[in-house]
């Protein structure tokens, strides 16, 4: 399945749209993580758990994308993309939040 943060795909025809998909992942917050994270706060710098967590969800939001796709008859989702955000959960941490939506295609 071609999946594809672009409108169109060079050289295929869309034959028709099948329908937006989105995708969520949602991951707990981690006390080790945050503690390292605060001291890159204070520090300055990158924060490589984080972005690895990040990445590691857009991966698993676009697997969940094509999942959702082939399930409608899709061979393609275009126009995708992506979002994060947190949800607070009290004080006991917050849940980061990557959702990726995009549109299935049926192509000639």
């Amino acid at each position: 399945m071609i999946v594809t943060t672009t409108d169109v795909i060079q050289g295929a025809i869309i034959d028709s749209y099948l329908g937006i998909v989105t995708a969520e992942v949602v991951y707990g917050s981690n006390f080790i993580r945050d503690f390292f994270a605060s001291i890159r706060d204070v520090i300055g710098g990158r924060t490589a758990s984080y972005e690895r967590l990040f990445e590691q969800g857009q991966r698993k939001a676009i697997e969940e994308l094509e999942q959702r796709a082939q399930r409608l008859g899709a061979d393609a989702v275009i126009g995708i993309e992506f979002d994060t955000g947190t949800i607070n959960i009290d004080q006991s941490g917050v849940l980061l939040l990557i959702t990726a939506t995009g549109t299935a295609v049926k192509m000639r």
